[in-house]
């Protein structure tokens, strides 16, 4: 079992169960206003800005084999909308639960007579250490689920012109004349027979026209 660092009961996301002590039932509610910390949400499409406030609503319940943490993050999420690349603000709601161990117990809440070295095991569960435990594993997993993984300014956002890249939702009727290429040599060719015409219709006829001309005179 491999245990974090000793925690640091000044961090505004570690909690004293100290309260709590180990009796099955006993219940403790929180409310607390804590800065977010770094990195808070998905890297590089939308997050809550570091120091930013998130609202916590907890509670805290002893069981046998440790204290049940079920809870409510609230904060304000910034990040890009992915179609037209403007800035965008989004209020974020997570909630979450999870059970923080005894280590000194097993699954069932029974206190062993000589801790397990099972690391597999104890991979994924979060532990109480020295009355202490540590919410901000839980935050990050459950912000980063309760965010979209594609955000965008509004449901309906038209994104950015593939040809100009303005933003079509401040402009409805923007488009572009398309040409298609299997046409162009087809359309320089009818130019040059209309420019021929006009050429015969206003006297300018070919040189090898009026040759022939002069040869039957």
């Amino acid at each position: 079992m491999v245990l974090n660092a000793r925690l640091d009961h000044r961090n505004p996301l570690v909690f004293d169960t100290h309260e709590l002590g180990r009796r099955p039932g006993a219940l403790q509610r929180l409310t607390r206003t804590v800065d977010a910390p770094r990195d808070f949400g998905i890297q590089g499409v939308i997050g809550v800005p570091e120091g930013a406030p998130v609202e916590l609503d907890l509670r805290l319940e002893s069981v046998m084999e440790g204290v049940l943490v079920t809870g409510t993050a609230r904060a304000e999420a910034e990040g890009e909308c992915v179609r037209c690349l403007e800035p965008l603000e989004q209020q974020l709601e997570a909630d979450f639960q999870e059970m923080f161990s005894y280590p000194d117990a097993d699954d069932r809440g029974r206190v062993k007579a000589e801790p397990a070295d099972d690391a597999e095991e104890d991979e994924d569960r979060l532990f109480v250490e020295d009355g202490l435990i540590d919410l901000e594993p839980v935050l990050r997993d459950a912000v980063v689920l309760a965010l979209p993984m594609q955000p965008v300014c509004q449901e309906d956002c038209q994104g950015l012109c593939s040809e100009c890249g303005v933003r079509l939702s401040d402009d409805p009727d923007h488009h572009h004349d398309a040409v298609d290429i299997r046409w162009a040599a087809l359309q320089g060719l009818a130019g040059s027979i209309e420019d021929g015409e006009k050429d015969e219709m206003s006297g300018g006829a070919p040189q090898s026209a009026r040759a022939d001309e002069k040869q039957e005179k």
